[in-house]
């Protein structure tokens, strides 16, 4: 069964332009076959904790004796996972003062583990080639290219790092209801221009891949194997 993973990170709620987007792209997904599901993690509704010990970053073997708490370990274990079992991802991620979420933040914190998800003392991807999609809004224009404080980061951890085939939306003048020069009817358009774009994604990226959800995943045991 092919799983699209869909995290969203917004506080916006309905009149979140992100989660309108997020939708279409679920939608889209399942509108590929009946076998296609989606899986949902929501990390403004339930945040996973933040960082709380450096050693978090790493795999049992490479902490230097350091023990994290059972719970943290047990989350982490569960987030990458769920990740891992994933043909695909979907994220959220709104640009909240020049920056990414922090609850979004703190799931890139778990996800990223040299050694399992991220190549270091072995040259492991599991996720690679696997498309990430991230999708984000800004209250004003892009002029400025801040975008890139969300999508940077992003392609490091996600495309460097895990590997994966990195795709980026973006709407913007999500605050022209509330700023008139920015424009209602531009921002109108943006939005209508992101969704055909998200519409359409899923055929550009996999086509008629019939390999998607035949790929080889990595089990819970072999996971378990990696953080110890």
């Amino acid at each position: 069964m092919p799983v699209l993973l869909r995290i969203d990170s917004s506080a916006g709620g309905a009149a979140s332009r992100t989660r309108a987007l997020t939708e279409v792209l679920s939608e889209a997904w399942l509108g590929r076959g009946k076998g296609f599901a989606v899986v949902s993690r929501d990390l403004h509704e339930n945040p996973p904790p933040h960082l709380g010990d450096t050693a978090q970053h790493w795999p049992e073997r490479l902490r230097g004796g350091a023990v994290l708490d059972a719970g943290t370990v047990a989350l982490q274990e569960a987030v990458i996972a769920e990740l891992l079992a994933a043909d695909a991802v979907v994220i959220g991620a709104p640009m909240y003062n020049y920056a990414v979420p922090s609850t979004l933040k703190a799931w890139l914190d778990l996800i990223h583990v040299p050694g399992v998800t991220a190549p270091f003392d072995v040259p492991t991807q599991p996720l690679a080639g696997r498309p990430a999609v991230i999708v984000s809004a800004r209250g004003g224009t892009d002029e400025d290219g801040a975008f890139e404080h969300v999508f940077g980061p992003l392609r490091l951890v996600l495309g460097a790092g895990l590997g994966m085939d990195v795709r980026t939306i973006a709407t913007r003048r999500t605050l022209a209801e509330t700023i008139p020069d920015l424009g209602e009817g531009l921002a109108a358009d943006e939005l209508a221009r992101a969704i055909d774009e998200a519409r359409g994604l899923w055929e550009t990226l996999l086509g008629g891949d019939p390999t998607c959800g035949e790929r080889t995943r990595v089990g819970s045991e072999e996971i378990e194997q990696r953080l110890t």
